[in-house]
């Protein structure tokens, strides 16, 4: 059984969120827990947010055991494009693209 949580439009590109996921896929939850508390990075607050609420629907609402649960999938989806214009030279302007993403956490019981 795979609980899920999910974090939408998060203020993060999900090119940047990708790398601290890289480092909690297939971890225990107490493990990645300890892993998003000590990384230095934006983006690990907010998993780990996404992580202790999958935690919370898997031993809330599916009595599972909060020991034996892993993430067994978590992934950074694109989520809307913020599109902003800065002033340039000559009357011009460029396009800066304030990136959004979609965090989701699974986690499950290992056996």
């Amino acid at each position: 059984m795979e609980i899920k949580a999910t974090a939408k439009t998060l203020r993060i590109p999900p090119r940047k969120a990708r790398i601290v996921l890289d480092l909690v896929r297939g971890k225990s939850v107490e493990e990645a827990g300890v892993i998003l508390r000590f990384t230095p990075n934006i983006a690990a607050e907010a998993i780990g947010k996404v992580l202790n609420s999958a935690i919370a629907n898997a031993v809330n609402n599916n009595d599972l055991n909060e020991e034996k649960l892993y993430i067994s999938q978590c992934y950074a989806d694109e989520g809307v494009t913020l599109k902003r214009f800065m002033p340039r030279a000559k009357g011009n302007a460029s396009a800066i693209h304030k990136r959004t993403s979609h965090i989701t956490v699974c986690v499950s019981e290992r056996d």
